[in-house]
């Protein structure tokens, strides 16, 4: 249970940090300051709940640990449930706060750092470069994951967090950036309307890409060492 309060937990920071830079300060810190707001999150969390759980704080990472053979199915699932609970908190925190702006706030205009894709989102890129992209950036993420944490190295921590900066970098304008089913389901469940009934993508894709990247380095010759 300690493993999966501390998930819960960093998850909701995740959400909490990176979410509620894009809704409180995006206009200010643009894309950049955006990207950095995820990254550190996941830095920090790196250091803070490692030691106990890991610090996945996404289900995609969650399945490609799993997928390597790295922890059981049983942890795999309590993992994945507590992330959740932990990205709804971080989103309900969000909305909560911002809803006591005195002029008033409305998530389904506003937002709260929503995933998305097409016309009104972001670059209006279409269906398919939204899938390719987080297939892609999630592979690319979890494999990173799984190569740092090989062996207890001291920067791991900093490097997951920098590669996770330049994917907002590369993605932000084409769905605002998931690779973490969890972190998109949690705005998502309070935005409603489209960004709902498009959070499908945000569960599916990058789960599979976290996925096939744990049976890849398990079990592709030329992934291993």
């Amino acid at each position: 249970m300690k493993k999966y309060l501390a998930e819960m937990f960093g998850t909701f920071v995740l959400v909490f940090i990176g979410c509620g830079t894009v809704v409180f300060s995006g206009a200010t810190v643009g894309h950049l300051g955006i990207a950095f707001a995820f990254g550190l999150a996941v830095v920090a969390m790196a250091y803070a709940i490692g030691p106990v759980s890991g610090a996945h704080v996404n289900p995609a990472v969650t399945l490609g640990v799993w997928g390597a053979g790295r922890m059981s199915t049983k942890d795999a699932i309590g993992y994945i449930i507590f992330q959740f609970i932990g990205a709804i908190l971080g989103a309900a925190v969000l909305l909560w706060i911002a809803s006591n702006r005195l002029r008033g706030f409305d998530p389904a205009v506003e937002g709260l750092g929503q995933n998305g894709w097409g016309p009104g989102y972001g670059m209006s890129y279409g269906l398919v470069a939204a899938l390719l992209f987080e297939f892609i950036a999630t592979y690319i993420f979890v494999k990173v994951i799984l190569k740092a944490t090989e062996s207890p190295i001291e920067v791991a921590g900093l490097v997951i967090g920098l590669t996770l900066v330049v994917i907002h970098i590369l993605g932000l304008q084409i769905t605002g950036v998931s690779v973490n089913p969890a972190r998109s389901f949690g705005p998502a469940l309070f935005v409603g309307g489209q960004a709902m009934s498009q959070v499908w993508l945000f569960l599916l894709v990058p789960a599979v890409a976290g996925l096939l990247a744990g049976l890849c380095s398990r079990f592709c010759p030329c992934c291993k060492k």
